[in-house]
């Protein structure tokens, strides 16, 4: 299935999302609700929409939001590709370190967020260097802690597209903790919609790239990643216990901004497009003075 969550007629809704039409899901606010509805009494579509009028809506006639808003700190996976690790290699100042032997994580604050096709603040007052950075998103869909490595894609509930944008002058500044640099409002674009994991029974068969004013900036493939999304969910939740809806960033791979010669950094008017295979495509335009 494919789920959305959008606005029409001035109410905010989720729904199924077939071809170019919406059937709306009326008894679920959002996607937490849902969630824990398919781990429970409605394992299927037809149960989902049991109670529904069924009558469709035009894509063309909603606005699509992100489609699930986390409870949590949204949870990432950093240098999870190892040409992105590389090119990073001489460019990080006094913060230079070896290829990790187990996934590095951090996190985004729930403000991140932002719609697939919303315009995205550049914050000109804080970074001068807001980069991009196309990932795989990983929705939890049970509760788990210790979770084995060859049981872990049976804890998600789902993916979507996202991309992890960065402020590479605050990442630096604030004694190369990644914290601050990637948690200004409106920098994690999510969607456009959330694939139910039993349409995607592989992970690690995707493309993902991402374009800015139309030029290909990143192209890269799941199967590259040094962790692949079973070993992340293993490691993270070691001892640390996941909660349905949970969102788990994996990784970027190479050809982001500041690695570039001379780096280049989005300014205002960019377009951001962000895709992946299956995922579908987001849009953003970056604006000063949001």
């Amino acid at each position: 299935m494919k789920i959305v969550r959008f606005r029409h007629a001035g109410q905010v809704s989720m729904g199924l999302l077939d071809g170019a039409t919406i059937t709306p899901l009326q008894r679920f606010g959002d996607m937490q609700s849902l969630i824990q509805a398919l781990a429970g009494d409605h394992p299927s579509p037809s149960d989902l929409l049991a109670d529904e009028a069924r009558k469709g809506i035009p894509l063309s006639d909603v606005h699509l939001l992100a489609p699930i808003i986390p409870q949590r700190n949204v949870l990432c996976v950093g240098w999870n590709y190892l040409k992105h690790f590389d090119e990073g290699i001489g460019k990080r100042g006094q913060h230079e370190v070896e290829l990790p032997e187990v996934p590095t994580f951090f996190s985004k604050l729930p403000t991140t967020v932002a719609d697939p096709f919303d315009d995205l603040p550049l914050h000109e007052a804080h970074t001068q260097k807001l980069d991009w950075e196309v990932e795989l998103a990983v929705i939890i869909g049970k509760k788990g802690r210790d979770i084995p490595e060859e049981q872990a894609l049976e804890y998600v509930f789902g993916y979507c597209a996202a991309n992890d944008l960065s402020a590479r002058d605050l990442q630096r500044a604030h004694g190369g903790q990644w914290f601050k640099g990637k948690s200004l409002d409106g920098t994690c674009p999510l969607g456009p919609w959330v694939l139910t994991a039993d349409e995607l029974k592989d992970p690690q068969t995707l493309h993902l790239q991402c374009h800015v004013n139309g030029e290909q900036m990143q192209r890269g493939h799941t199967r590259q990643q040094i962790f692949p999304v079973g070993r992340i969910i293993a490691e993270l939740s070691a001892g640390l216990t996941l909660l349905p809806g949970d969102i788990i960033l994996t990784g970027t791979p190479d050809g982001i901004g500041a690695a570039r010669n001379p780096p280049i950094f989005l300014r205002d008017g960019d377009v951001l497009e962000t895709s992946i295979d299956q995922l579908g495509t987001m849009r953003n335009t970056i604006r000063a003075g949001l």
